[in-house]
């Protein structure tokens, strides 16, 4: 498979170990009370316990830094993903503690692409998504012409409404730039717990 595949937003234990089964490459916990995606404290802790295989996400929106770096060592997360106006200086004191960045951008008709050169040596990877009031899980598709005005060389995750009606559009996508597709919203029963054999169509569907 030529592209890496994040499955974002469990918030029940047993959908969390159902989903880790299917051994996708990161797995995405989100960490914003706002959400309904957000994982209870209970929840959070069999984080810890999913295969070393899997990269954990942490999914913070504009949360205090000391915050973050305390759940970062306590679920033992691997990769952060920040989904707010968080600044360069303070993705890279994330960075410096050694774990991954993945700073995410809402796009939108006339996005700035050129704005992201401060972050080139701040985060690991972009993460495009649909521009909402929501920070994310929207369930909306934004318009993936768009990144023809992306210009810089980092890697970055494409998120944003991607279901099962993608995968073909996904499979003929030609940029080594690509690094993974995060899914989330468009595999749900409900918010929070995955369609176990809808993300298997997906998997079983990317070249």
């Amino acid at each position: 498979m030529k592209f890496k595949i994040k499955v974002c937003g469990m918030s029940q234990a047993s959908n969390i170990a159902n989903v880790a089964e299917l051994q996708p490459d990161y797995l995405g916990f989100i960490f914003y009370d706002k959400s309904p995606r957000a994982i209870s404290s209970v929840s959070a802790e069999l984080i810890k316990y999913v295969p070393e295989t899997i990269k954990t996400v942490g999914v913070f929106v504009n949360e205090d830094l000391e915050l973050v770096i305390d759940n970062v060592i306590k679920y033992k997360l691997k990769a952060v993903q920040l989904h707010g106006s968080e600044e360069p200086a303070y993705c890279e004191a994330l960075k410096e503690t050694g774990v991954e960045v993945i700073k995410a951008l809402g796009i939108r008709e006339g996005f700035e692409f050129n704005l992201l050169e401060n972050y080139l040596k701040a985060v690991d990877y972009f993460l495009f998504d649909t521009q909402t009031e929501q920070h994310g899980g929207s369930g909306k598709q934004f318009d993936w012409s768009l990144l023809k005005n992306y210009r810089l060389d980092k890697p970055y995750f494409l998120s944003g409404g991607i279901g099962l009606e993608q995968i073909e559009q996904l499979n003929e996508i030609d940029d080594n730039r690509l690094f993974a597709i995060d899914v989330n919203s468009k595999f749900e029963t409900e918010p929070g717990f995955k369609d176990i054999n809808k993300l298997k169509q997906f998997f079983n569907g990317l070249q």
